[in-house]
């Protein structure tokens, strides 16, 4: 679970989207804020499911004034393949170097099938525009994800 907390400032970072182009947060942000979530790897089973779910839901979401932004620490040519391939419709960051994920901090130890190794732990931030931490999902599942952002981002309207 990240040390990070609603409220605070997201933490400052420099990566490269899947064109090979240099990118900050405030480059990325909606009108509202971003919807900023870490996933383990591409082309993974659970991984496919909550991209192809914000693929198919990133209208909604942009809707309320909300860009979606995927980050990994695969390669830009990974995300290449993953977007062509799943036909995303939003950026994707790779952080090969692990700086986005350790000052996030999602990289963790993780136990799978009674094996232990680091690994990106499926977080996702809901950051407003002016780059405060509005929710954080630890630990997330990725059946019915995108349908709970989308009632707290209409929650937080209401605020």
């Amino acid at each position: 679970m990240t040390k990070l907390k609603v409220g605070s400032k997201a933490p400052n970072f420099t990566g490269f989207n899947e064109k090979g182009e240099k990118v900050k947060l405030p480059d990325l942000t909606g009108p509202k804020g971003t919807v900023f979530y870490f996933y383990p790897k591409d082309q993974t089973p659970g991984c496919t499911t909550e991209a192809c779910d914000f693929r198919d839901n990133f209208l909604r979401i942009q809707k309320t004034g909300f860009n979606v932004v995927g980050v990994s620490k695969d390669t830009v040519k990974s995300h290449q393949k993953f977007i062509e391939k799943q036909e995303l419709n939003f950026t994707l960051i790779s952080d090969e170097d692990g700086k986005i994920c350790e000052a996030f901090d999602v990289w963790h130890l993780k136990k799978f099938m009674g094996r232990e190794s680091m690994g990106i732990v499926r977080t996702t931030f809901l950051i407003g525009a002016d780059g405060k931490i509005l929710k954080i999902y630890p630990k997330v599942s990725v059946k019915g994800h995108v349908d709970e952002i989308l009632s707290d981002i209409k929650a937080l309207e209401k605020k």
